[in-house]
C-alpha cells in the first residue's frame, strides 16, 4: 500500500508541475490528495499573509459546497494550529484533542473522526494547509497517511508558489502592456493626422523601411511603435536606440555587439541590438547624427541582411525591419556630403512627415483632454479632477508651442501640479505661454532687444518651414547663406 501510494505521488508530480493556472492547480492537488489517501473528505486552505486567517479554497466530500463559506482565525482548530506551527499533525480521534474546533462540522452536520493535516510550506513561508478527514470506509487515518500527505504537500507547496508567481507576472505583464498601449496612444482627429495614420497602417503591412521626419516633440517614436504594433512583427521585439546620444564606437558596439576580447573591457561576448531585434523591428532615432563610417555599416545590413560583431569575422544573418527618424533635413545633409545618398534612398522607401503642432491646432483640445485624464489616472488616489478654463485653452491653441506635443504635455503637467483649484487658469500655465501670445513682445524691452526677439522668432519659423535647410531659408529671406549662418549663431536660433 505504502509503495503504491509513493508511486502515485511520483507519477502525479509531473501533472501537478505542468499545471500553471492556480485554480486548476488547486483542483489537481486536492483531487490527488483525496485519491492517494482514499479519504472521505479533504480540503485545501490558503493563508492570508496579513491576518494569518485560513480560507477554504477548495474541498471534496458531500459537504464541499457548504464548507467554502467558512474561514478560520489565526491558530483556530487543527488546521490553524498546523499553519501557525508549520508542522504536520495527525489526530486519530478529534473529540479527544483540545485543538479540535467543532464549529464547522456542527454547522454543516458532518461527522468527523480523524484528521491528518500538513502545511503547504516553502522554506519558512506557510502558504496554507491540506486537510484529510477519515478514510472513505469510515476507518481512522494513520501515521502512514500523514507521512504520505506531508510528502505530497511539499510538492504541492512548490507548485502553488510557482503558479502564484506565474499569475503575478502575468498580471504585471498585462498591466505593463496596458500602460504601454495607453502611452503609445495616438490622439488626433485632424485631416493631416488621419492621413498619416492611414499611411502608417499601409506601411505596417509591408516590410519596407520607413523614414519618419518632423521636429522635436512631434511623436516620431510614437509612430514608429504604431507601425511595429500594427505589423505582422508585433509579437517580436521592438527595440529603439538614439543614435545621437552615443559616440560612433559605442553605437557600433550597441548595434552589432562584440566578441570577447574585441577591446579593453570586452570580457564576454555581447549580442547587439540587430541580433536582439531579430524577426522584429529596430528603430534608429536621430539617424541624421550618425557618422559616414556608421552609415556604411548600416547600408550593408539593409543590402545583405547580415551583421558582423565588433572583433568578429563571422557574418550573422538577421531579419530586422528597420525604421529611422530624424528632425534634420536629410536632403540638405546629402547635399552637404554629411549623409550617404545610397543610404538615404534605402531608408526613404516610405517617408512619414509629421506636422508641427501649430499645423494641427484642432487637435490641441483633444490632446489637452487626453493628458489631463492621464495625469488624473497616474497621479494616485486623491488627486482632484481638473479641466482647462476657456482662457487657458485659448492660450494653448493660439501659442506657437515650438516644443510641440512634448511642450504641451509638460505645460499641462506643471499646471496640474502647481494649480490651486479644479480649473486651470492662464496663471497656472508656464510663464512663457501665459504672458506671451504667438507674436507678442514683452513690454519693457529695449528696441534692440525687441528686434532680436523678432529676428530670432522669425528665423526659427522660417527654418522650420523648410525643415532646417539654410539654403532654402536664405533664398526665401533674399540674403546670403553665410549671412544667415552668422545670424543664426549670433541670435542663438
Amino acid at each position: 500500500m505504502r509503495n503504491s501510494s509513493i508511486k502515485i505521488i511520483k507519477d502525479i508530480t509531473e501533472i501537478v508541475n505542468s499545471t500553471i493556472n492556480l485554480n486548476n492547480l488547486l483542483d489537481v492537488i486536492i483531487a490527488t490528495a483525496t485519491k492517494i489517501m482514499n479519504a472521505k473528505a479533504s480540503s485545501l486552505l490558503l493563508r492570508d499573509e496579513k491576518t494569518g486567517k485560513l480560507f477554504f479554497h477548495i474541498a471534496t466530500g458531500e459537504k464541499k459546497d457548504e464548507i467554502k463559506y467558512f474561514e478560520l482565525e489565526k491558530g483556530e482548530g487543527i488546521a490553524g494550529w498546523v499553519a501557525e506551527h508549520g508542522t504536520p499533525l495527525l489526530v486519530e480521534n478529534v473529540r479527544e484533542d483540545p485543538r479540535w474546533s467543532s464549529k464547522i462540522s456542527a454547522a454543516i452536520d458532518f461527522s468527523t473522526l480523524s484528521i491528518a493535516c500538513a502545511p503547504l510550506k516553502v522554506g519558512d513561508t506557510i502558504l496554507g494547509v491540506i486537510e484529510i478527514i477519515d478514510h472513505i470506509d469510515g476507518t481512522p487515518l494513520t501515521q502512514d497517511d500523514l507521512d504520505l500527505l506531508n510528502a505530497f504537500s511539499e510538492v504541492a507547496a512548490l507548485s502553488i508558489l510557482r503558479a502564484k508567481i506565474y499569475s503575478f507576472v502575468n498580471k504585471e505583464n498585462e498591466r505593463l502592456r496596458e500602460a504601454l498601449v495607453e502611452k503609445s496612444k495616438i490622439v488626433g482627429e485632424s485631416q493631416i493626422m488621419k492621413k498619416i495614420i492611414s499611411d502608417c497602417s499601409k506601411v505596417a503591412h509591408s516590410n519596407a523601411t520607413a523614414l519618419i521626419t518632423g521636429g522635436s516633440g512631434t511623436g516620431k517614436e510614437l509612430f514608429a511603435r504604431f507601425i511595429h504594433n500594427s505589423s505582422p512583427r508585433k509579437d517580436a521585439p521592438y527595440i529603439t536606440v538614439n543614435c545621437g546620444a552615443l559616440t560612433e564606437t559605442l553605437l557600433e558596439s550597441e548595434l552589432f555587439g562584440y566578441e570577447k576580447g574585441a577591446f579593453t573591457g570586452a570580457y564576454a561576448q555581447k549580442i547587439g541590438l540587430f541580433e536582439a531585434a531579430d524577426k522584429g523591428t529596430l528603430f534608429l532615432d536621430e539617424i541624421g547624427e550618425t557618422s559616414l563610417g556608421m552609415q556604411v555599416k548600416l547600408l550593408r545590413v539593409l543590402q545583405e541582411g547580415v551583421i558582423t560583431r565588433v572583433g568578429g569575422t563571422r557574418p550573422i544573418k538577421v531579419d530586422v525591419r528597420l525604421l529611422a527618424a530624424t528632425n534634420r533635413n536629410v536632403e540638405e545633409l546629402v547635399k552637404e556630403k554629411l549623409f550617404r545618398e545610397d543610404l538615404y534612398y534605402r531608408l526613404n522607401v516610405v517617408r512619414i512627415k509629421l506636422p508641427r503642432l501649430s499645423e494641427r491646432k484642432e487637435d490641441i483640445p483633444l490632446l489637452a483632454k487626453y493628458f489631463l485624464e492621464r495625469f488624473q489616472r497616474t497621479s494616485g488616489a486623491g488627486r482632484r479632477a481638473v479641466e482647462l478654463s476657456p482662457e487657458a485653452m485659448e492660450i494653448l491653441v493660439n501659442n506657437d508651442l515650438p516644443g510641440n506635443i512634448r511642450q504641451l504635455e509638460n505645460a499641462l503637467e506643471r499646471a496640474v501640479i502647481m494649480g490651486s483649484g479644479p480649473v486651470i487658469r492662464p496663471s497656472d500655465l508656464p510663464r512663457e505661454l501665459s504672458e506671451r501670445g504667438p507674436n507678442s513682445l514683452a513690454v519693457g524691452l529695449t528696441l534692440k532687444e525687441a528686434q532680436d526677439v523678432f529676428k530670432r522668432d522669425f528665423l526659427r519659423r522660417t527654418l522650420e518651414s523648410v525643415e532646417g535647410s539654410k539654403t532654402k531659408a536664405a533664398s526665401m529671406l533674399d540674403i546670403q547663406r553665410t549671412y544667415l549662418s552668422r545670424l543664426v549663431k549670433e541670435l542663438g536660433v
